[in-house]
């Protein structure tokens, strides 16, 4: 059995740059109108200013699969470790003769392997579930120090509630609140995630389903690119539109006055452009994502099968959740043409964006995200933005639009005027 202090020298010797950094918006503020909630609780989704929401949800996955702790633990990076040292190990001066501490204690345990947040000191971190700086619904620090989408609506709506923070798994509920997101999770795996999301608001007194507007997240596709060279048919971006379509089913019959906010997919075929070169995330990424790996998988054929997936959400939005005022789904598509990495200004990828995994985003990236997320909610359906600089932070942070104050949804993109309502004082 490997140990885990000489996986720690090997991850820090080889890890990606991130230098710790994080993004914050300190003050920001919109015009005091569109700050304020409804003066009556809208009963019109279509109607929904972002000060009534009160309550924050997510459903999804951590963009990896809980494989690679679970190789770590049963020894399958032996070879990898191996080589690592052999290679590095004697460019991190003062670590050769490090005595390492035996993980058999831990070999019984499954750990998801996040990593979001991890800084470069922290190499380990990448096994560690950092949900409080999740771009959706993190909630640690506040929106000066790091920029998420529940620190956004925090600004509108102080007493919001659900949002996760610190680290931990989905079923600690201290850290976790309303993020039953599960690493290595796939689309599959939804259905299970909205009736354990469902169960948690039923049995938290300070949730009341029926009254109560909510806002629930979800951001997933990831896993299931990763399989797709190996079960192209279980994973096919048909079977993936059913699967999101069945758990967003779920939440319209359980959960009244809610709408459902999803991330559209991620191009994966850029893991290959963060990789290049870099040992330890390239061998990594043969765990956490198997197909990136398959030269029999080229970058055009992966770009291509993302972009399948990406159709196919879309077709979620065909009115199919729109039969009832009180639930609607938006499709949120800011990454749909991206398919490069953050980059420097010498034109290298730009690690400070990732994990140690280069896999993950760091806290820096899933800041970054939050903002391009946010901005693309405030757009109107069929206006939205599909591309997003991520190397550009010069675009400010949007305020609704003061003309229609309201989450925009398919409805109140066409015409506003019928859903306007009082504001509150």
């Amino acid at each position: 059995m490997r140990t885990l202090c000489c996986i720690a020298v090997a991850l820090f010797s080889l890890a990606a740059a991130n230098d710790g950094k994080d993004y914050g918006i300190p003050n920001w503020k919109c015009d005091a109108e569109v700050m304020k909630r409804s003066k009556m609780v809208p009963e019109s989704v279509h109607s929904l200013r972002f000060a009534d929401i009160d309550v924050i949800a997510a459903l999804g996955d951590s963009l990896t699969k809980t494989q690679l702790s679970d190789s770590i633990v049963n020894g399958l990076y032996e070879p990898l470790i191996n080589d690592i040292n052999t290679r590095r190990l004697a460019m991190t001066a003062g670590l050769s003769s490090v005595e390492c501490t035996p993980i058999d204690a831990f070999s019984n345990r499954r750990t998801a392997a996040n990593g979001a947040g991890a800084e470069v000191n922290d190499p380990v971190a990448v096994l560690i579930q950092y949900r409080g700086l999740a771009f959706g619904i993190g909630g640690d620090k506040s929106l000066d120090e790091h920029v998420t989408l529940a620190n956004i609506l925090r600004k509108f709506n102080p007493n919001l509630f659900g949002y996760s923070t610190g680290t931990g798994s989905a079923n600690v509920w201290k850290t976790a609140k309303l993020n039953a997101a599960i690493p290595g999770a796939e689309s599959s795996d939804l259905v299970g995630q909205a009736n354990d999301l469902i169960r948690r608001m039923k049995e938290h007194p300070e949730v009341d389903i029926k009254n109560q507007w909510k806002l629930v997240h979800i951001f997933i596709g990831g896993n299931d690119m990763c399989d797709w060279c190996d079960y192209p048919d279980v994973v096919s971006d048909q079977h993936f539109r059913d699967n999101i379509g069945k758990a967003v089913q779920i939440l319209k019959d359980n959960l009244p006055k809610t709408i459902v906010v999803l991330v559209g997919m991620l191009d994966l075929s850029l893991l290959r452009k963060i990789d290049k070169g870099k040992y330890f995330c390239d061998k990594l990424h043969t765990f956490e994502c198997p197909c990136e790996q398959e030269l029999n998988f080229p970058d055009d054929d992966i770009s291509a099968e993302c972009k399948k997936y990406m159709t196919a959400e879309q077709e979620l939005m065909d009115g199919r959740f729109d039969t009832t005022d009180d639930f609607t789904l938006v499709i949120q598509p800011f990454f749909e043409e991206i398919n490069s990495p953050p980059m420097t200004p010498d034109g290298e990828p730009d690690l400070s964006f990732f994990a140690p995994d280069c896999f993950h985003f760091s806290a820096y990236g899933h800041a970054v995200v939050a903002k391009t997320l946010w901005n693309n909610i405030v757009q109107p359906v069929g206006l939205k933005d599909r591309y997003a600089n991520l190397t550009d932070l010069s675009p400010t942070l949007a305020c609704p639009d003061k003309l229609c104050p309201f989450i925009r949804t398919t409805k109140n993109s066409v015409d506003c005027a019928p859903y306007m309502t009082p504001v509150g004082n």
